[in-house]
C-alpha cells in the first residue's frame, strides 16, 4: 500500500474540512446540483474522450495508485547477476531449470527466449515491443484522469454561469437567489478541489508508477542481453548498475566490498 498518497489525500481533505468547519458549517458546502454539474460533467467528458473500456477501469487504474508495490531496483540487478554467474559457469542452459522460481513473467520470458536460442535482436525487438505495449496502457490510464483533471474546473465554470443564470432570472424573488448563488459559486470550488486534490495528483502517481514499471522492465531487458551474449558477471552488475542513482550504486559497491 502506498502510504504518500493515502496520508496527502488525507491530509488535502482535512484541512479543507477545517477550513469550511472554521466558523460555519458543512451544509454552506454542500450542494447536491454542484456536484452532478462538476463530477457527472467531468465523467461524460471522460466518456467522449476516450473508449468505454478505458473508463469502466477507472477502478482498476486507481488500485494502482494505492495498492502498487514497485520492484526493488537493486534487488533486481543482484538476481540479474547470480543468473550471469549461473550461466558463465554452468552454461545459459542451467537457467532453464531456474525460471520455475521466477515470479516476474517478463524475466522468465527473456531468460526462456535466451535459453532457447532465439537471434539476440529478434530477443530485444520482443522485448522492447513488451516494454512499449505497457507504457502505452499506462499513458491511457494517465491520460484519463489528465482529461479529468482538465475538464473539472470547466464545469465548475459551466456550474458558476449556470447560477449565475439562475440568480439573475430571479431577481425579484430574494428567496431564490441564495441556492443560485451556491450553485454559482460551489461549483467553482468542486471543480478546483477534483481537479487539483484528486485528479491530477493522481495522474502524477500513475506517471511515476509508470516510470518504475518501465525502468525495471529496461533493466531486465539490458540485463538478459548481457547473459545472452556471454558478458562477465561484472560487466553485466556493472551495465545495470547505471539504471540506480550514484547513492544506491555507492551502497552496492560498499556491501559486496564488506562480502
Amino acid at each position: 500500500m502506498d502510504i504518500s498518497t493515502i496520508v496527502g489525500l488525507i491530509m488535502g481533505c482535512s484541512l479543507i474540512t477545517f477550513a469550511v468547519l472554521s466558523g460555519s458549517s458543512f451544509a454552506a458546502f454542500a450542494d447536491g446540483p454542484s456536484v452532478m454539474i462538476v463530477v457527472g460533467g467531468a465523467f461524460a467528458a471522460a466518456l467522449i474522450s476516450f473508449p468505454l473500456r478505458n473508463v469502466l477501469a477507472v477502478s482498476r487504474v486507481v488500485k494502482n495508485c494505492f495498492f502498487a508495490k514497485p520492484s526493488n531496483p537493486a534487488e533486481l540487478i543482484k538476481d540479474m547477476v547470480s543468473f550471469a554467474e549461473v550461466a558463465r559457469r554452468d552454461g545459459i542452459l542451467s537457467l532453464e531449470n531456474m525460471t520455475k522460481d521466477i515470479k516476474d513473467s517478463f524475466v522468465v520470458s527473456g531468460i526462456q527466449m535466451a535459453v532457447d536460442g532465439t537471434d539476440p535482436e529478434l530477443i530485444e525487438q520482443i522485448m522492447n515491443s513488451e516494454l512499449e505495449a505497457v507504457a502505452s496502457r499506462h499513458e491511457d490510464g494517465k491520460a484519463l484522469f489528465d482529461n479529468i483533471g482538465k475538464y473539472a474546473p470547466a464545469f465548475g465554470m459551466i456550474g458558476t454561469l449556470v447560477g449565475l443564470v439562475k440568480m439573475l432570472q430571479s431577481m425579484d424573488d430574494p428567496s431564490s437567489i441564495g441556492g443560485s448563488m451556491a450553485i454559482a459559486l460551489l461549483t467553482t470550488l468542486y471543480g478546483a478541489l477534483l481537479s487539483n486534490l484528486i485528479a491530477l495528483p493522481l495522474a502524477d502517481k500513475l506517471g511515476l508508477r509508470s516510470e518504475e514499471e518501465l525502468r525495471i522492465k529496461s533493466i531486465v531487458i539490458r540485463g538478459v542481453m548481457a547473459i545472452q551474449s556471454g558478458d562477465n558477471p561484472r560487466v553485466v552488475e556493472q551495465k545495470l548498475k547505471t539504471f540506480l542513482p550514484y547513492k544506491l550504486r555507492g551502497t552496492e559497491d560498499e556491501e559486496s566490498r564488506a562480502a
